[in-house]
């Protein structure tokens, strides 16, 4: 059995819920990976349009960064503005209509390395110039763990950083908000980053780096404490929005990508309800957003099924509260008007 895979996805058909609620997907990506060993190598315009037009009502989606189409030459700080060029003329082709009534990557998260402190700027201006319609910020993932097994994505302690928090400044001056992933021990570390610029929009991404697996596994009861008390205090910084999804990532805990058929809605709700509603209840829906997080969540459920257990799970919140967190919260913090 290949791991993912359109074929297998299509093993488990529903139909569409709610198929009028109007959605922003705020987390997908494009690639053409090549050489690097991927569940979905090739994931451009042709792809994420089968997916979102699969039933609901995707309105507009956002493009994060991953590290893709970067430029070959140039000074190394500026090479990540080749992927907001990229993406800006897919973004274009969208605009056409031609691959269906969704705007597609109608904001753009792009990468710059907050390291730099002061000399982030000129790249946050190139990033802008690249995209002068739709770039809204960036993200420097920060996740760092002592476990040599589990990837890193920077060093330990940065958040707290002079030069990151310089650069983070300069991102705030620039009016760009700040898309950051952490690993959940790290939540703290994040929820006194948040304190020190109160005037930066910060997305924590996939509810905040759970991990039930490797050196986090079968220890439950330990790990969704410290998660829970970490979601608690980053909660209580006004300019923090959490992103709810990524749960699809095997390192969350759950077998759904190794199934001989694929997980349907209902026993998904039922498995992501603990997680997602403990975020909505501590950010609150109009800090919290539905994501996608295509394709890498792709690996254990279909587009189709994954918002029909969002669907699901939501019920019991009110229509407002439900529009918040399915597009309102996302067009807002993006600036998306569509």
């Amino acid at each position: 059995m290949p791991f993912g895979g359109n074929d297998w996805l299509a093993l488990t058909q529903e139909p569409t819920l709610e198929p009028e609620i109007p959605i922003c997907d705020p987390h997908h990506h494009f690639w053409d990976f090549r050489t690097e060993r991927v569940p979905y190598q090739r994931y451009l315009l042709h792809e994420l349009a089968a997916d979102i037009n699969s039933g609901h009502n995707v309105r507009s989606t956002v493009f994060v960064e991953a590290r893709s189409m970067y430029r070959t030459d140039g000074p190394e700080e500026l090479r990540p503005v080749g992927e907001v060029e990229f993406v800006q003329g897919l973004a274009a082709a969208s605009a056409s209509g031609l691959y269906g009534p969704g705007r597609a990557a109608a904001a753009i998260i792009g990468r710059a390395d907050l390291k730099l402190g002061e000399r982030v700027g000129p790249v946050l201006e190139a990033l802008q110039a690249a995209s002068p319609n739709r770039f809204r910020g960036i993200r420097h993932s920060v996740g760092w763990d002592p476990h040599p097994e589990v990837p890193s994505r920077e060093v330990e302690g940065v958040l707290a950083t002079e030069d990151y928090r310089a650069g983070a400044r300069v991102l705030e001056r620039m009016g760009l908000c700040l898309e950051t992933g952490v690993m959940f021990p790290q939540l703290p570390e994040l929820a006194d980053f948040a304190r020190s610029v109160p005037g930066l929009t910060i997305i924590l991404n996939h509810i905040g780096g759970l991990m039930r697996t490797g050196p986090y596994g079968n220890r439950d009861e330990e790990v969704l404490a410290t998660w829970r008390s970490g979601i608690t205090a980053v909660a209580v910084c006004p300019n923090v929005i959490i992103k709810l999804g990524g749960i699809g990532m095997p390192r969350y805990g759950f077998d759904w990508h190794a199934r001989e058929e694929p997980i349907g809605s209902v026993e998904l709700a039922e498995s992501m309800a603990p997680f997602m509603n403990h975020c909505i209840e501590q950010f609150g829906p109009g800090r919290s957003m539905f994501e996608s997080n295509f394709p890498v969540d792709k690996v254990a459920y279909s587009y189709n099924v994954m918002y029909n257990a969002f669907k699901r799970l939501s019920k019991g919140y009110s229509a407002g509260e439900r529009a918040e967190m399915f597009h309102d919260t996302a067009a807002r913090v993006y600036r998306i008007e569509v």
